[in-house]
């Protein structure tokens, strides 16, 4: 038996019965080998670990755009920190590891650049229906890899497609992505606005401290305890009834306090105004697009590339690309 197998064989012994196990995968677009040394679960988490959209996230926003102080959450970092949340209950829940890890490291493949606010400007300048969650599934299915896409299981891409709002992923390890999502960005978020003096955890109601704790490590060990202690051998993922109100509570809290807050809110009409020029301008100027969009603006329109175009930008290219067209070098002649 190769390391496949022996993996595969593994997961049927020790994985809870409503684990999904790899070996009942629907499989990829493009049917390829076998891998002999790693599951399928376990190749698309390379994949998408190995591909230029996941090294993007380094420079993407969270929430405070373009931070200079490094300790600031990144769209990478959040994303590192939802896949060890989502290991960690798929752990002790017995679920396939794999499938989650993979689907956590590619759930924001498709973010834009500065957070929320460039999804709002990409749902007011090209569609309505613009969601972050399905531009990463058109990332791996179709722009990464020159257009040729990441090739992924049909889990891994129901699980990055279903990991917010009101969408419910087909398997329990999907469902864990998107509690593992949640913990992750309303207890780091806070550990962001405190450091950026937009509160404090005094400010924090103390109804909510009372049952989630005080620190941002106690929260989070608070909100996975009572999504393993409620799950475990059960045919769902959830937390207990008064742990998941608390942790609503919080997270209105964080809407009203931080992310609309004025001083968070401070640059995103400049953000929004510069993607809304770098908008009109490829969709006027598509030759000047990479090689990659211009053949998407063929085939789908130039909007529709112009948006894909601007959504796989960092926010430091985004500004650098505006600063090229938009805004004149000085001069330094020879006197």
């Amino acid at each position: 038996m190769n390391a496949n197998q022996i993996f595969l064989e593994r997961e049927k012994t020790f994985l809870s019965p409503y684990a999904f196990l790899t070996s009942d995968t629907k499989g990829r677009d493009v049917e390829i080998p076998p891998c002999p040394n790693r599951t399928d679960f376990q190749r698309d988490r390379d994949r998408i670990l190995h591909c230029k959209s996941f090294r993007r996230l380094m420079h993407k926003t969270q929430v405070f755009f373009s931070p200079e102080d490094e300790h600031f959450r990144t769209r990478m970092t959040h994303t590192l920190e939802v896949t060890q949340i989502a290991r960690i209950i798929a752990r002790a829940l017995r679920l396939n590891e794999d499938l989650c890890e993979a689907a956590a490291l590619g759930h924001d493949l498709g973010h834009t650049p500065f957070g929320h606010s460039g999804e709002y400007a990409m749902q007011k300048f090209f569609s309505p229906d613009f969601s972050h969650y399905k531009q990463s599934l058109r990332v791996v299915e179709l722009l990464e890899n020159n257009g040729e896409g990441l090739n992924l299981t049909w889990e891994v891409k129901d699980a990055i497609l279903n990991h917010t709002g009101s969408n419910e992923a087909s398997t329990l390890e999907g469902k864990v992505i998107k509690l593992a999502d949640r913990i992750a960005y309303i207890n780091h978020d806070i550990d962001d606005a405190v450091r950026a003096g937009v509160l404090t955890i005094d400010d924090i109601p103390k109804d909510i401290i009372s049952v989630l704790g005080r620190g941002h490590s106690e929260r989070i060990n608070t909100m996975v305890r009572s999504v393993i202690d409620e799950s475990i051998n059960k045919p769902y993922v959830k937390m207990s009834d008064e742990i998941s109100e608390a942790t609503l509570s919080l997270r209105a809290f964080l809407f009203d306090n931080v992310y609309h807050n004025r001083i968070v809110k401070a640059e995103e009409d400049k953000a929004i105004e510069m993607l809304r020029i770098l908008f009109d301008y490829f969709v006027k100027s598509p030759d000047k697009l990479p090689p990659l969009y211009r053949r998407i603006c063929e085939k789908e329109g130039a909007e529709r590339s112009v948006c894909d175009y601007i959504s796989s930008m960092t926010d430091r290219y985004a500004i650098k690309t505006f600063r090229e067209l938009y805004v004149p070098d000085i001069w330094g002649g020879k006197s």
